[in-house]
């Protein structure tokens, strides 16, 4: 009885202590978690997660999917707007006046849509430059992101995933900044998409021409989502279709499957 019971000591504190990367935006739960545990681990407050997933109580089952809050490089949430979400009811689950919000976002309505970004003021709403997304560079720097980068990032998701669900999308670009932080790929979004090296260029479509076609509305939220720290993958610095028989792709670690894509490290 005694083994049995430290075996489940050496468990729990191994559960406790296991790092949860802190930038996936939904969490399937494992057995033996609890909401303390899920909010510990990545850094939000337990009245946060409840708040945001609507619970009532403290039971949850394994399997069960929870939307993560994640934290921008200026401190604040980052929250992606939720069908039957509005101002009024995002700024109830964050405890906050929704205009609040409004400001730190530079809202000047109410409207909102599905898929939109937006920034939760932990206590100040700071200078729009602070609510600007950054990505974070192989030599440690921050960059900020232009409109130019935005566009060619899209551009990138939509020729790569169009036809992929939103997590997909998401996926793509993060494999992009993923890339920028990794000592092994250049030093910014366009020096990634463009790298070329052994005869041929790192993404099919910068090949074929389709990288110079408009971004779809989708693949811009997608790439802000990304930008925002939004990592589906959690680290892949690669990606491919799943029709594809190469071993030396299918060799590498997998990180996920998100629609016809697969991700590895």
């Amino acid at each position: 009885m005694f083994y049995r019971i430290l075996i489940g000591f050496l468990f729990l504190m191994c559960v406790l202590t296991v790092p949860v990367a802190a930038n996936a935006a939904v969490h399937t739960v494992q057995p033996g978690e609890s909401l303390f545990m899920i909010s510990r681990n990545y850094g939000i407050s337990l009245d946060t997660l409840t708040r945001v997933n609507g619970l009532r109580g403290s039971l949850i089952y394994p399997g069960r999917q929870l939307y993560i809050p994640v934290n921008n490089a200026g401190g604040n949430l980052v929250y992606t707007v939720r069908t039957g979400d509005s101002l009024y009811l995002i700024g109830r689950k964050f405890g906050m006046d929704y205009r609040k919000i409004m400001s730190a976002n530079g809202l000047n309505r109410t409207l909102i849509y599905p898929g939109a970004v937006l920034y939760i003021p932990s206590s100040g709403s700071g200078t729009a430059e602070e609510r600007q997304p950054v990505y974070q560079t192989s030599r440690g720097f921050f960059k900020r992101p232009t409109l130019a980068d935005v566009d060619l990032l899209a551009r990138l998701i939509t020729a790569e995933a169009d036809a992929e669900p939103y997590a997909g999308k998401v996926a793509v670009g993060a494999v992009v900044l993923n890339r920028i932080a990794s000592s092994g790929f250049p030093d910014s979004i366009r020096e990634v998409i463009y790298q070329y090296g052994n005869g041929t260029y790192q993404f099919e479509p910068v090949m074929n021409g389709w990288i110079n076609r408009p971004a779809t509305a989708e693949s811009i939220r997608a790439a802000k989502d990304a930008l925002s720290g939004l990592d589906p993958t959690r680290g892949a610095l690669y990606f491919f279709a799943t029709y594809v028989k190469n071993a030396w792709l299918w060799a590498r670690p997998l990180s996920s499957i998100i629609g016809n894509v697969a991700f590895t490290y």
